[in-house]
């Protein structure tokens, strides 16, 4: 047996609870529905009196609210409140009996029960019922919260690992490049160097044009190995960035990248010359690189458009591409460690990053950066 009642919730918000009714009275559930019609509680119920009816109604009725009484004929409260325990965990429960003692109402307080009510004293209910419906929502936000939490201890614990990976990564293509064409190099030379001082030594006729010839070898080896040197170092932080700016090493990189990946870049920075703290213009600058390193490796795209803009309180940096969009599951997914990177980049001076994407119509990374100083126009 259903019925309904259309009144008004008691935390002023429209919402039509769902109420399971383990009763075998119906004078009984009449009485009880009657109490929360005078407390304004707006409510959809559905009652049932057997063990059979009151699982298929957990499952299929998916009550906000069980009230049951404790003695039914062939079936006990206590085995409908395991069954409730099991399926609808989150569902307050409230024993509403006219033969529960003192001892047993503890006992099923114990065992899961919200709380209960004596038919005798109905009045309470419905307090009974705001409290418990209170509480669960509580319940219910603080595992969301929980969870949030977890998932978020998750990635920061693949975000670690991840840098941890990158650093050692880092240090190990260094140490090859250092080994085998810094160490390359410079043997070179000291076998030069020998076989040098060796002609210098010898009274053959044509030992100083040979020896000018060697040493200009050695020169454009030297040369060489500056080359290289200079390749790491500005791999590791380009001097760029510190020489000439933020817009100016951002305008690199985008050449660079197009060079390298054929993939075309349109620059824009309004106003040209901005001056930032090392802290800022290092996390834009790694944005902007770890944002290129996506879209060629995920993004499918030809045409890259970046923008640079001063807002009255905000920079405002956007790279937009024109590949095959990031999807809603790619943007929270566990393991996109680049895109969380990047948002705890933006979180470590109090900005903030949106990600959107279309099918087939590409991304937008759009980063906000709280600013306040006067701008710097570059002098170079």
């Amino acid at each position: 047996m259903s019925h309904s009642a259309q009144t008004h919730f008691p935390d002023e918000q429209s919402h039509e609870l769902k109420i399971l009714l383990l009763e075998d009275s119906a004078s009984d559930a009449e009485l009880v529905l009657h109490e929360l019609r005078k407390a304004k509680i707006t409510f959809t119920s559905h009652r049932v009196d057997t063990e059979s009816d009151f699982l298929q109604a957990l499952r299929s009725f998916a009550p906000d609210l069980i009230l049951a009484d404790y003695s039914l004929p062939g079936f006990d409260g206590m085995s409908a409140l395991a069954l409730a325990s099991q399926l609808v965990p989150d569902s307050p429960f409230i024993f509403v009996s006219g033969t529960l003692g003192e001892e047993l109402a503890i006992e099923t307080l114990k065992s899961g029960a919200t709380d209960y009510v004596l038919k005798q004293r109905l009045a309470r209910l419905a307090p009974s019922v705001h409290r418990a419906l209170r509480e669960a929502q509580e319940r219910v936000e603080r595992k969301r919260a929980e969870r949030e939490l977890e998932e978020s201890f998750e990635q920061l614990r693949a975000l670690t690992a991840r840098l941890q990976s990158i650093r050692e990564e880092e240090r190990a293509r260094i140490a090859r490049e250092i080994h085998d064409e810094l160490g390359q190099s410079l043997t070179g030379l000291k076998f030069d160097l020998s076989w040098l001082e060796n002609r210098l030594k010898s009274n053959e006729p044509d030992a100083n044009r040979i020896c000018q010839e060697k040493v200009h070898a050695m020169f454009e080896l030297i040369n060489s190995t500056i080359r290289l040197g200079r390749k790491i170092a500005t791999e590791l932080r380009p001097g760029i960035l510190d020489d000439l700016g933020l817009v100016d090493a951002l305008e690199w990189q985008a050449q660079e990248f197009q060079e390298r990946t054929g993939i075309s870049c349109t620059f824009i920075s309004l106003p040209e010359g901005l001056q930032l703290d090392d802290y800022r213009t290092t996390a834009l600058f790694r944005i902007f690189q770890e944002t290129l390193t996506n879209i060629a490796r995920h993004a499918q795209a030809t045409q890259v458009r970046i923008r640079l803009q001063i807002n009255p309180s905000e920079i405002v940096f956007e790279i937009q591409d024109n590949g095959r969009g990031i999807t809603k599951e790619e943007l929270f997914a566990t393991k996109s460690l680049g895109l969380l990177g990047i948002r705890e980049r933006v979180l470590g001076f109090g900005g903030k990053v949106l990600f959107s994407g279309q099918p087939g119509q590409g991304t937008t990374v759009s980063v906000y950066v709280p600013y306040s100083g006067a701008l710097s126009r570059s002098t170079v």
